[in-house]
């Protein structure tokens, strides 16, 4: 079985690279998107790295960021809902 050799143009893969840096995409998704296999793009991330310190710990952040920001807004909704009540 042989393999099939995809070429992906250069700002394809700069494209799909911004939107797991800046935006938060997961690698999963984008490779989904993009019809690419996962190891693909982490090889493309892994040969950035050295360029990028810590990428992936900041991606993790900002989505923990948002799902915590989330919360607190949904307790402090509650928080003055049961406050009206009393």
């Amino acid at each position: 079985m042989s393999k099939k050799i995809h070429f992906i143009a250069p700002d394809v893969k700069e494209q799909i690279l911004k939107r797991i840096k800046e935006e938060g995409v997961s690698v999963t998704q984008a490779a989904k998107d993009h019809g690419l296999h996962e190891s693909t793009i982490y090889n493309w991330l892994g040969a950035g790295a050295q360029h990028t310190p810590s990428w992936i710990d900041f991606v993790k952040l900002k989505r923990e960021n948002k799902a915590l920001l989330e919360l607190v807004g949904e307790i402090t909704l509650k928080l003055s809902e049961s406050q009206k009540k009393s």
